[in-house]
């Protein structure tokens, strides 16, 4: 076990340490934060792929005090350190993808292209490998017994975790906290788009027993059309009926309770940074106005805790970089939010 008796959590975080400050190694902590820097098919704008380490940067502002967990951060909290190869990669296939972008967008056919098919092929292909590769190190860390947070990069990244974790739970719900559903079969012909992430899911991981998502206020026909043809399977909770519902004097309390009734015993949080009121993130990839108060979302995952529910894991995608740095400390308080809410809960 670590030696806290020469760690003061009321000093200055120590940039020597982990994150927040931490002087966990990965092999001491129970919770572990998996980077996964990686934004390839981004169709808007990009930098989340750099988040990780900027989070990283922000957390050493964070006080360790949480309410809901005074001292979870004794229990050890550790984040790996992004995997260099990874962001090249991911730098490489999205100047790929952002060629391949611009030339369809000028209504041109693909197919008498040859580079284009080209850049295409190898996009998908990067993308398969990136979900295998976020599979295996979540597979590996679970295998350890680690409880894991994933940290994009974009909404893409955390499918191979909710397949590991399929493997553990034969049955869960995602709660989606998104401005958009992600329901589209491979948006712009990317197979496995950060716009596709929970079609994929839904597709190809059968122990989702539901998706419910909340805040959604930009989709498209297809996306409507799924979701009313997936017999329930999928339940979203869109901004506007949030709003109105609240200013019809409904409680949130009530409101969220309603959406906590959707959910089975086990719960995956997708918590994708624009599903919150965009002056919260105003650099995220795709902002669109409206969304939820970060304590709106926090109240909804307490009450999911106070009803016996069980969190399994989360992700943290889609946290963009700015220059005064406003997005990566609400990125890096959602972050110790979620890792303490996931302690307390296993």
């Amino acid at each position: 076990m670590t030696d806290l008796s020469n760690f003061n959590p009321n000093n200055a975080s120590n940039p020597n340490n982990n994150i927040f400050g931490l002087p966990f190694t990965e092999e001491e902590a129970r919770l572990v934060i998996l980077p996964v820097p990686w934004e390839v098919t981004v169709s808007y704008r990009a930098g989340t792929s750099r988040a990780p380490e900027h989070i990283m940067k922000a957390s050493l502002q964070v006080e360790l005090l949480d309410n809901d967990l005074a001292d979870g951060w004794r229990q050890g909290i550790y984040m790996r350190e992004p995997d260099r190869k990874l962001l090249m990669k991911s730098d490489y296939l999205r100047k790929e993808a952002e060629l391949y972008i611009n030339y369809i967008a000028q209504g041109e056919n693909v197919d008498d292209n040859k580079f284009m098919c080209k850049a295409l092929k190898e996009v998908n292909a990067g993308s398969r490998f990136l979900n295998d590769w976020v599979y295996e190190q979540c597979k590996g860390l679970l295998e350890q017994g680690k409880l894991v947070g994933l940290l994009g990069g974009d909404h893409s990244t955390p499918l191979g975790y909710m397949k590991a974790l399929a493997e553990r739970y034969p049955s869960y719900a995602v709660l989606q906290v998104d401005a958009h559903c992600d329901l589209r079969p491979a948006y712009e012909g990317f197979e496995y788009s950060h716009a596709s992430v929970m079609f994929n899911a839904l597709q190809e991981i059968p122990a989702i027993s539901k998706l419910v998502q909340v805040g959604v206020r930009d989709l498209g026909y297809n996306e409507w059309d799924y979701i009313r043809q997936s017999n329930g399977r999928v339940v979203p909770y869109f901004d506007r009926q949030l709003k109105e519902r609240l200013y019809e004097n409904e409680s949130w309390k009530h409101i969220a309770d309603d959406i906590i009734d959707q959910l089975p015993q086990h719960v995956y949080v997708s918590f994708d940074i624009d599903g919150l009121d965009p002056k919260l993130c105003p650099h995220t990839g795709t902002p669109v106005m409206g969304g939820l108060e970060s304590e709106q979302a926090f109240y909804l995952f307490r009450r999911i805790l106070r009803t016996g529910r069980t969190l399994i894991g989360f992700d943290l995608v889609e946290v963009g970089i700015s220059n005064n740095e406003w997005d990566e400390n609400v990125g890096a308080r959602v972050l110790y939010k979620l890792v303490n809410l996931l302690l307390s809960s296993n």
